[in-house]
């Protein structure tokens, strides 16, 4: 897999607390893998929408994630909320993670990611254009 690298996301999430780049660059990192163990998804982009580290892959929909000062004890992974990524993601792993109304999965600062989960949502979320038509997204 082709990965563009922006330079500025690095930077932007150096500009956080230790605790959080650390949890910010292990969703980063978790993305980049499971973009390189997905079929289809030959090329992933890093770049900043609103000023967040965002990714996408021809063929899917963009991934952001952050961290913000108003909810210190959390951060995220945002998805397009028009896409219904989220609504599937709730239906599938509702009892492993936590949403934001249908944009966001939230992950307290104090647990694990459930890893397995979340790397089946960036898989539906990194192929989404390709599987949007089919019932749950193929899941």
């Amino acid at each position: 897999m082709n990965f563009i690298e922006n330079p500025k996301v690095t930077e932007i999430i150096r500009e956080y607390p230790a605790a959080i780049q650390q949890k910010l660059f292990y969703l980063r990192k978790l993305i980049l893998d499971t973009a390189s163990e997905t079929e289809g998804v030959s090329r992933l982009e890093e770049t900043l929408k609103w000023g967040e580290p965002s990714y996408v892959a021809k063929g899917g929909s963009t991934i952001r994630i952050d961290w913000k000062k108003a909810t210190p004890g959390q951060y995220a992974m945002y998805f397009i909320c028009t896409t219904g990524l989220v609504d599937t993601f709730r239906m599938i792993y509702g009892d492993q993670l936590a949403f934001e109304g249908n944009r966001a999965i939230i992950f307290p600062l104090d647990q694990e990611v459930p890893t397995s989960a979340l790397k089946h949502c960036i898989t539906l979320a990194l192929t989404y254009h390709r599987v949007k038509h089919l019932p749950m997204l193929g899941a």
